[in-house]
């Protein structure tokens, strides 16, 4: 009866060791699950709106689903903090915009990350341009109007923002210091009820982004004066840029993806691999432009991993300066 046993004990210990290599590659295969995108901004935002487009065309692409978690707070800080804190497995992404990417660091006294440390670049997928935006009853219908008024009356004009230290403000503050007026700011708990507000006429002047404010512009209640990008935009291509009458002016906001720092860099590879192929989808190129997004880069070259890393970098410092410059500060 020994032997027999030992025979059977062989076998199983031979197929187990035959099977052990396929076992292993099973469970290393990546992706084998849903992946998690967190967006630190609310439903229904631009960062939202590009996330789930996103999500849905890299779930197609990798072949699992890829699903977007928003968890908003702290101008961003919130989710942020989630992603730079999760497994380092590659299931769980960080979708976000530069406003908090690149300035909440240097606006909050503890945003509780760092941007370039905690993080790992996957993909730029696009700049989004802010607005200036003025009520139409408003007198100046061009930025160089707008320029010559509040050099004529310093200080008596203002302009509204989704809060202080947001991207929509410190374009109000890049603005003041560029063209040499003084706007004054009042800071709102969100850009609806700072749109709404100039909407109504209570305040003449706001940025507000592209997704945003499109359908206020094509229906006459709001003019828009310049966009804030290095370039007009395709949907908006009789709107000047801001840098056509203040040269150097270029505040746009971008979107991008990244992973936790610490994920393996064959998971990094395979994400960022899987992104370039999302982006040059050509439906979803469609779709995001439809938006008012401008695609980093073309559907054969996207911008590569260094060189968004380099784009932080950059903004950064840059808005770094302007913090500091505009003396807002978030405890």
């Amino acid at each position: 009866m020994i032997k027999p046993v030992r025979c059977i004990l062989r076998r199983v210990l031979v197929a187990a060791a035959l099977a052990a290599p396929v076992l292993a590659v099973a469970q290393g295969a990546y992706p084998s699950r849903p992946i998690v995108m967190i967006v630190p901004q609310a439903a229904g935002g631009t960062n939202d709106i590009v996330g789930r487009l996103v999500s849905q065309k890299l779930g197609e692409v990798l072949g699992v689903s890829a699903v977007v978690e928003n968890r908003p707070g702290a101008g961003g800080n919130i989710g942020t903090q989630a992603a730079a804190k999760a497994p380092k497995d590659g299931y769980t992404l960080l979708m976000t915009i530069s406003s908090s990417q690149a300035i909440n660091p240097a606006l909050y006294k503890n945003a509780g990350f760092d941007p370039v440390k905690d993080f790992r670049p996957i993909s730029l997928i696009g700049a989004v341009p802010n607005v200036l935006l003025v009520n139409p009853s408003f007198p100046a219908k061009s930025m160089a109007e707008l320029i010559a008024l509040a050099k004529a009356k310093p200080g008596e004009y203002q302009y509204a923002s989704a809060g202080n230290g947001t991207l929509n403000h410190l374009l109000g503050e890049m603005l003041n210091g560029m063209a040499g007026i003084s706007l004054q700011h009042v800071p709102y708990k969100g850009v609806a009820p700072a749109l709404n507000d100039v909407l109504g006429g209570q305040l003449p002047i706001l940025f507000a982004s592209l997704p945003s404010s499109l359908a206020h512009i094509k229906a006459g209640k709001l003019r828009a004066l310049a966009v804030s990008g290095a370039t007009r935009s395709p949907v908006l291509p009789d709107v000047p840029t801001l840098a056509e009458t203040v040269p150097g002016y270029n505040g746009t906001l971008w979107i991008g993806l990244f992973a936790p720092a610490g994920v393996p860099p064959d998971v990094l590879a395979r994400l960022q691999e899987g992104m370039a192929r999302t982006l040059a989808a050509k439906d979803l190129r469609d779709k995001l432009e439809q938006q008012g997004v401008e695609l980093a880069g073309t559907a054969d070259k996207p911008v590569t991993p260094e060189q968004f890393a380099a784009l932080l970098n950059d903004d950064i410092a840059k808005w770094a300066r302007i913090v500091k410059t505009s003396g807002a500060s978030v405890d």
